[in-house]
């Protein structure tokens, strides 16, 4: 599948010098607004991620684009689905999970609260077990247990090398992130067309790296909004 679309050559008939490729993240969905990890899991839009597609949809009102990109998330084709309503000159719409979201392996459905006691409990006992600290009790034990815990998810949450039990690092998702994005040039450039790509936080961080030069540090300090967009030009 990612071959075939890659060498695929449109007659569309376009003579572009330079190619746009309008980037946006889905609209929010349950399970961001409840704070639980979604990695690929399917979650469904709320009424505020559908509101979300729909500014996405106006904001993009005004452009051209051939061929949009979607996962096979809900999330991405729900969000796309305005989007579309505007462009009847899309000819084509491409389905590559090499632009899935992050996956979080064992920690997919859990809340991030849930997550953070969990983890500094675990680390309490250890500690305790081993005489590193002291019995802790009330509201000390709860503060310590929340302060490793916050440690732990925010190493999971932020790093660029550490994935989750049984997931992906960033770096994992930027490996699988990086082909895409140079199959996606060879296609833009052979068939002189403009993109949409209806994607997923995490797995924008390296696709905006890529295109704005950034650094590791940059790229994970980065926020992708559920209402905005990113443009990027090519020569085609």
């Amino acid at each position: 599948m990612k071959d075939s679309w890659a060498k695929q050559k449109l007659d569309l008939d376009l003579n572009r010098k330079t190619c746009k490729i309008y980037i946006f993240r889905h609209g929010q969905t349950i399970y961001n607004k409840k704070h639980i990890f979604s990695g690929w899991k399917d979650s469904k839009l709320t009424s505020q991620g559908k509101r979300d597609a729909n500014k996405i949809a106006q904001k993009l009102k005004g452009k051209k684009f051939e061929v949009a990109f979607k996962t096979h998330l809900s999330r991405s084709v729900d969000t796309l689905k305005p989007v579309l309503k505007y462009h009847p000159e899309c000819k084509l719409i491409i389905k590559d999970d090499r632009m899935l979201e992050r996956n979080y392996g064992d920690i997919e459905g859990r809340t991030h609260q849930a997550y953070i006691h969990e983890e500094g409990l675990d680390s309490y006992k250890t500690l305790l077990h081993w005489h590193k600290i002291d019995h802790l009790s009330g509201k000390d034990k709860a503060k310590f247990i929340k302060k490793v815990g916050t440690a732990e998810f925010d190493t999971i949450h932020r790093s660029y090398t550490i994935p989750p039990p049984g997931g992906e690092s960033i770096r994992d998702v930027e490996k699988r992130v990086i082909p895409f994005v140079k199959d996606l040039i060879k296609f833009m450039k052979k068939n002189k067309v403009n993109v949409a790509i209806s994607a997923h936080g995490n797995s924008m961080r390296p696709f905006r790296r890529y295109f704005e030069r950034l650094s590791v540090k940059q790229m994970m300090e980065l926020e992708n909004p559920y209402d905005k967009y990113f443009e990027y030009t090519i020569k085609c």
